[in-house]
């Protein structure tokens, strides 16, 4: 699978349940200090950084001065105390909002470097602490990269945390922020439903055109925010919020790639670390092991599943997983149509891919999906590959697809179209079942920007004790991530969840749910504390 479908969109699936029960960076001035507390490094990074990139197929195209919704003038006054000295007005929601929410906009430095240009707008959602003694404001992340915040601050499991404010925001890039604004309607249908596993030259060069195409459009409707929508600024960005919250100490929960956003702000502020929690860690430790091993255990896993009971698509796990593979296999040569569009291999991975991230009791869905396609009926996987890529009904698509490739490519340099298709090779060793069928990603390596690769390691030395959680069955994120994440980190504690899906808090784990109530509330739980 590409790499632009491997990181959770956690809260796709999380408000979901909910309601229904990645040349050298810009250079420039270093990032200036606010008032009343510590810069970050000197020189605005971590102390160690990694090495030039090269990103040799890059391609390197003038920037267009376009404005995506949001990229305002900024706030009156001059240098940092125009934005720190900002008023956070909560008022009333967009509709769909719970009733007791909350809602406001703060702007940020366009760029980081340049406290004194464009702003982009934040969005944020709060729902009111409703018990004493109030406890500050606990900062909420679903994931992504590219997922709205926002909507996660009513969805978030608060029972215990009645004395935090609970409050979700979106990044810079997606939702009701300033958004990346990319190719939309049947050119994202096209985007998403291209080959991804091209048979020979021709497929190939279709599939490196679609990505530099993409790419291109991005750059033609965002402009400059696609050189500053990195993850580092996104920490800078939660850093104004805390302020602006008035807490001293940050308080937050991060699920997936909210992990990667938690455990940098405590590497780049580890004097402001109050309570962070991570949740389905992120490989920030190299750990040598591929996102699409943990999809192979899991398919693995639902395979042994359908099995026990006797499912329609066979009676030993070898039956099944030969279901499924057959079924891709028999699309590549032939889709399914489904109303005026059609289930292709590359859609049909992804909605596979999107019941691999749920825990067990949602393995049904998947294998209803998977039979009726066998048997011609492809609407519910069509459906499934939608949900995964934020399409409406109508056709349309949110911020999510775009702000992914575009936050993803700006974080980490790439070897070129040469390492991607090494890359794939080693997928396929390490996932000989599913790994055939992700193909080469090519997004980074044709992405219009240059990278700016995120400081490593991740130590936050001198920061209070951090949280990582991790599931031994996720799928997303290995649980070797989270192991990893939680050894570097200097003050890591490790949850341990035995269990299937995408992160463990806020599901069936009352073990897991008492524990974050407690690291919040009172002390954190024993390092390498198991949850059965």
């Amino acid at each position: 699978m590409p790499a632009r479908l491997l990181i959770a969109f956690l809260a796709l699936l999380f408000l979901a349940a909910c309601a229904g029960s990645p040349a050298d960076s810009p250079s420039g001035t270093p990032t200036p200090p606010l008032p009343g507390a510590t810069a970050p490094k000197a020189d605005g990074a971590s102390t160690t950084a990694s090495p030039a990139p090269t990103s040799p197929d890059r391609p390197t195209p003038e920037i267009p001065d376009a404005r995506p919704p949001g990229v305002v003038a900024a706030p009156a006054g001059m240098g940092p105390q125009r934005w720190t000295g900002q008023s956070l007005q909560w008022g009333a929601c967009p509709a769909g909002a719970r009733p007791e929410a909350e809602c406001a906009e703060v702007l940020a430095p366009l760029d980081w470097t340049d406290v004194d240009g464009e702003a982009v707008t934040l969005f944020l959602t709060r729902i009111p602490a409703t018990r004493t003694p109030a406890l500050g404001t606990l900062f909420v992340n679903p994931g992504g990269p590219g997922e709205p915040g926002a909507p996660l601050a009513g969805a978030f499991r608060r029972q215990g945390l009645e004395q935090y404010d609970i409050v979700g925001w979106d990044p810079r890039g997606t939702g009701r922020s300033t958004p990346v604004v990319c190719a939309r309607g049947e050119a994202m249908d096209d985007y998403l439903s291209i080959d991804m596993t091209p048979d020979g030259d021709a497929e190939r060069a279709a599939l490196i055109e679609s990505h530099r195409a993409f790419g291109q459009s991005c750059l033609d409707g965002s402009g400059r925010l696609l050189q500053h929508i990195s993850t580092l600024d996104t920490v800078r960005d939660l850093d104004l919020l805390r302020g602006l919250v008035g807490d001293e100490k940050l308080s937050y929960f991060g699920y997936s790639y909210g992990t990667d956003i938690g455990s940098r702000y405590a590497q780049e502020f580890p004097d402001r670390v109050g309570h962070i929690a991570l949740d389905g860690a992120v490989n920030v430790s190299g750990s040598e092991v591929l996102q699409v091993a943990g999809f192979e255990r899991a398919l693995g896993a639902f395979a042994t599943w359908c099995a026990e009971r006797q499912c329609g698509l066979g009676r030993t796990p070898v039956a099944v997983t030969g279901s499924i593979t057959g079924l891709f296999d028999a699309l590549d040569a032939e889709p399914i149509p489904v109303g005026n569009r059609e289930l292709n291999q590359t859609l049909a991975v992804t909605g596979v891919f999107m019941m691999l991230y749920a825990p067990s009791d949602n393995w049904g869905t998947l294998s209803a999906a998977v039979e009726q396609a066998r048997g011609g009926d492809g609407a519910l996987l069509l459906r499934l590959a939608d949900f995964y890529n934020a399409r409406a009904n109508d056709g349309s698509y949110d911020t999510r697809q775009p702000a992914f490739v575009a936050i993803r490519c700006l974080d980490r340099a790439d070897d070129g179209i040469a390492g991607a298709e090494r890359r794939a090779a080693e997928e396929i060793r390490q996932a000989p079942i599913l790994g055939p069928y992700s193909g080469p990603s090519y997004d980074c390596p044709l992405w219009p920007v240059p990278p700016i690769p995120k400081p490593e390691p991740v130590v936050a030395a001198g920061a209070a004790p951090i949280l990582v959680i991790g599931t031994t069955g996720d799928s997303a994120t290995p649980y070797e991530f989270a192991v990893g994440m939680a050894d570097q980190l200097e003050s890591g504690i490790l949850l341990t969840y035995e269990g299937s899906g995408h992160s463990a808090y806020g599901g069936a784990s009352s073990c897991v749910n008492e524990a974050v109530v407690g690291y919040f509330t009172g002390p954190p739980p024993a390092d390498r504390t198991v949850c059965r």
